[in-house]
């Protein structure tokens, strides 16, 4: 049996099992939320573009943001037996993709998605267990549902596991 690749674009969200591959590409400055529960198998991955809504024209799309995202998330696993007090998260993502080119001491939107991604994750009461964040350079990210691993590779750094 081969693995069913879902791919996850900028402002998506989805849930996998079994042999799923979930997988973003070209995190800039978005930040890929990777939760999983190894109990049941059952991973989901969000691809948000924005720290808060407020940076936002009023937007239906719960996987925008990461506080809409993760309860979405958890709600999609959940319907495959997924439990949050078992549910990992990972973060990937949040470059400074322009930082030559702001103001010195300028928070940039990288920045400012992870510190949102964190601070929802712990509201969630979700674990952060690893990151591959910040810099200056885009990722790839990838869940292998099956077995919980997390690739992420770049032309600038290669390929890592999580």
């Amino acid at each position: 049996m081969t693995d069913s690749e879902i791919v996850v674009r900028v402002a998506d969200l989805r849930a996998g099992t079994g042999r799923d591959v979930l997988m973003t590409v070209g995190l800039g400055s978005c930040v890929a939320i990777v939760l999983y529960d190894p109990v049941v198998r059952v991973g989901g991955m969000a691809h948000v573009l924005l720290p808060t809504p407020a940076l936002s024209r009023p937007d239906s799309n719960p996987a925008k943001f990461p506080q809409t995202a993760v309860p979405r998330l958890l709600e999609l696993m959940g319907q495959d037996g997924g439990t949050a007090r078992r549910i990992t998260a990972r973060l990937v993502g949040g470059a400074s993709m322009f930082a030559g080119f702001a103001s010195l001491g300028t928070i940039q939107m990288g920045e400012r998605n992870i510190v949102s991604c964190r601070q929802v994750l712990y509201q969630h009461g979700l674990g952060l267990t690893g990151e591959a964040t910040g810099g200056d350079f885009g990722r790839t990210v990838k869940l292998w549902v099956a077995d919980g691993r997390v690739e992420v590779s770049s032309v600038a750094h290669g390929v890592q596991n999580l």
